[in-house]
C-alpha cells in the first residue's frame, strides 16, 4: 500500500511536492487553512490530487504517514502541535525533494542579499554552460523542479522558515550573505533564534562540502565558532585582507580558491553599492569552486541584469528616478537601499511591522531623506520613529496614492524610493505585488 503524504499549504511548494510526491507513487493530500489560487487548485485538480481549502481536517491529517509543511506556517499552530504528538514526521519540500535528486546543491540563506546572490550564481553557471535550476525561496519551487527535469546543479535560495523543517538535507556549497534581526515575531524576539534557523544550512556538512560566509558580519562570525561542521570555510569582506576567500583592496575584489586568483574593479560589476559587492565576490568564490572558469565569472559579473523589485529602476519623469525596491522587507535591506542613494529621497515605507528597530536607519534619513510616505494600515511606529527626522511624513491608503504624492513632494534630480523596510501581507498579496503596482502607478503618471 502507497505511503499517505499530507501537504499542508497549496501555495508553489506545496504543489510543487504534490506533483512529485504522485510521480514518486504516494497518496497526496493538501490541505490548506487559506484559499487556494486558483492555477494552483487547476495544476492539482488535472492531476486528480486531493485537496482542501479555508480549512484542516484532522481526520484527513492525522493518518498522514509524513506531513510536508509550507514554510509560512509556524510550529506553534494546533495542527501541527496535533501531528507531532502523534509522532508524525514533519518535514519541509525542500527536504522531501532532495530524496530525488542526486545533484550538487549550491545554498544560499541570509538576512538579505539572498535572491541577488543565488540569481548571480545560476547566471554564473549558466554561462559556463552547466545544467543547473534556480529554485527555492525563488521562482519554482524545488520540489516542481525534481519533478520536471533532471539536472547537474541546483542553486537554491533558502528563507530561515524552509531551513527549520531540514534535518538530513545537505548543502554541497552553503552561502550565509548576512544575518541581520528579522521575521522576529516568529522567533520570539529572539535573534539567536532566527540565526540558529539560518545555521541549519550548515548541518550535515563534510570536509567535502564548502561555506562562504561574509566576515564583516557579527552575528554570523559569533555563531560561526560554535559550528561543529567540518566543511571548508571561505570569508569574503570589504574590510579585511582574506588569504582564502574574497576580499575588496584598491578599487578591486580579488577571489582566491584553491590558490588560483581572479580579480576585477569595482567599476566592472554590473551590479553597484557596497550590498552588491558582497553579492559579487559570494557568486565569484562559488562559481571558482565548481572550476567555472575566470573569464566566464568575470563577463558573468558584469554583464548580470538585477533582480527584479531591488533597487530596480523604473523610469526617470521630470527628472526625478522612481526606484522599486519591494523586496527590502526588513530594515538592514531598507539600510543598504539608502545608503546607495547619492540624491535626495522621497522614502515610501511600511507594511507588516516584524518586531523591527528603525534606530540604524535614523541618521542615513536625517541625511538623504527629503519627505517620507507611509504605505502601510499601521504607521504609527513609522511615524513616532521618524517624526523628528524630516520635515515631512505623509500617509497613502495604495501604491497609486503613495506614487502620485511621491511625484508632488519630489523636486528635479530628487529619486523616489519604495524600500518598506516592512512586509507587504497588510495591503498587497506579496512584495511582488506591492512592486508591481508601484510600477503599474508610476507608468500611470
Amino acid at each position: 500500500m502507497s505511503k499517505r503524504l499530507v501537504i499542508l499549504g497549496g501555495g508553489e511548494s506545496g504543489v510543487g511536492a504534490a506533483l512529485l510526491a504522485q510521480k514518486q507513487g504516494y497518496a497526496v493530500f493538501v490541505s490548506d487553512k487559506g484559499e487556494i489560487k486558483k492555477k494552483y487548485k487547476d495544476v492539482l485538480s488535472n492531476h486528480g490530487i486531493e485537496w482542501e481549502e479555508l480549512k484542516h481536517t484532522p481526520e484527513l491529517i492525522l493518518t498522514a504517514d509524513e506531513v510536508i509543511k509550507s514554510p509560512g506556517i509556524p510550529q506553534h499552530v494546533e495542527i501541527i502541535k496535533a501531528i507531532r504528538a502523534k509522532g508524525i514526521s514533519v518535514i519541509s519540500e525542500i527536504e522531501f525533494a532532495a530524496r530525488f535528486t542526486n545533484a550538487k546543491m549550491i545554498c544560499v540563506t541570509g538576512s538579505n542579499g539572498k535572491t541577488t546572490t543565488a540569481s548571480l550564481i545560476y547566471h554564473v553557471l549558466q554561462k559556463a554552460g552547466l545544467n543547473v535550476a534556480l529554485g527555492g525561496n525563488v521562482g519554482k519551487s524545488f520540489a516542481a523542479l525534481v519533478a520536471e527535469g533532471s539536472y547537474d546543479y541546483f542553486v537554491l535560495e533558502l528563507s530561515s522558515f524552509q531551513l527549520e523543517d531540514m534535518y538530513e538535507f545537505k548543502a554541497h556549497i552553503a552561502i550565509i550573505t548576512n544575518i541581520t534581526p528579522d521575521h522576529l515575531d516568529r522567533y520570539e524576539y529572539d535573534v539567536t533564534k532566527y540565526a540558529a534557523a539560518k545555521f541549519r544550512i550548515t548541518q550535515n556538512q563534510t570536509t567535502e562540502d564548502t561555506l562562504i560566509w561574509c566576515l564583516d558580519d557579527e552575528i554570523t562570525n559569533q555563531l560561526l565558532s560554535k559550528v561543529s561542521g567540518n566543511a571548508r570555510r571561505f570569508p569574503f569582506s570589504i574590510q579585511q585582507h582574506v588569504e582564502e576567500g574574497a576580499f575588496v583592496e584598491n578599487n578591486q575584489i580579488n577571489i582566491t580558491v584553491n590558490n588560483t586568483n581572479l580579480s576585477m574593479t569595482i567599476e566592472e560589476l554590473a551590479l553597484q553599492g557596497k550590498h552588491n559587492l558582497y553579492n559579487s565576490m559570494a557568486a565569484g568564490i562559488a562559481g571558482r569552486l565548481l572550476d567555472v572558469r575566470k573569464e566566464t565569472i568575470r563577463e558573468s559579473l558584469s554583464d548580470f541584469q538585477s533582480v527584479e523589485h531591488r533597487l530596480e529602476f523604473v523610469a526617470r519623469i521630470n527628472n526625478i528616478d522612481f526606484i522599486n525596491d519591494s523586496k527590502a522587507t526588513n530594515v538592514n535591506s531598507t539600510w543598504y537601499a539608502l545608503e546607495s542613494m547619492s540624491t535626495p529621497v522621497v522614502w515610501i515605507v511600511g507594511g507588516v511591522d516584524k518586531g523591527n528597530d528603525y534606530t540604524s536607519l535614523f541618521e542615513l534619513v536625517k541625511e538623504k531623506v527629503r519627505a517620507i510616505i507611509c504605505l502601510g494600515t499601521d504607521n504609527s511606529k513609522i511615524i513616532s520613529a521618524f517624526g523628528d527626522k524630516v520635515d515631512m511624513i505623509v500617509e497613502a491608503g495604495s501604491a497609486q496614492e503613495a506614487v502620485a504624492l511621491s511625484y508632488r513632494l519630489a523636486k528635479k534630480g530628487d529619486s523616489v524610493l519604495l524600500s518598506p523596510a516592512c512586509a507587504s501581507f497588510d495591503m498587497f498579496e506579496n512584495y511582488e505585488d506591492r512592486g508591481r503596482q508601484f510600477k503599474s502607478a508610476v507608468k500611470g503618471l
